[in-house]
């Protein structure tokens, strides 16, 4: 249960830099408080997603990763956060990426960000 809180709080930060960087192509409303909680609830979903569309699709899109040395992960990691963004909306958090390569520029910071994280925090 602690490795899921942390996991989540990592995705939650994550996401925080990436709306920071990206604050004309990803909108995040509300005061502090409500930004905070959007951001934990938006990482759940973003937890979700990675569990279990994330496998499927990289299974079947498992020649084009080979393809191109696995490159193609990034635009998989980019339509992973678009369909959180969907999600999000359809249960009416204020969380919205704008277009494609929006994504894939907050896909590689979220990845980069979660990964830095996780090497600081995750000590037993």
């Amino acid at each position: 249960m602690k490795s899921f809180i942390v996991k989540t709080l990592v995705n939650a930060a994550a996401l925080g830099v990436a709306v920071w960087l990206f604050k004309d192509d990803i909108t995040l409303s509300g005061d502090t408080g409500e930004k905070v909680l959007t951001l934990v609830l938006v990482a759940l979903i973003f937890g979700v997603v990675n569990a279990i569309v994330k496998p499927l699709v990289k299974l079947f899109s498992l020649p084009l990763v080979v393809l191109t040395l696995g490159l193609f992960t990034l635009v998989i990691n980019a339509l992973m956060l678009l369909l959180t963004s969907w999600l999000a909306d359809v249960v009416g958090l204020e969380f919205d990426v704008d277009g494609f390569w929006t994504a894939v520029g907050a896909a590689l910071v979220v990845s980069i960000v979660s990964w830095a994280l996780s090497l600081v925090l995750d000590r037993d």
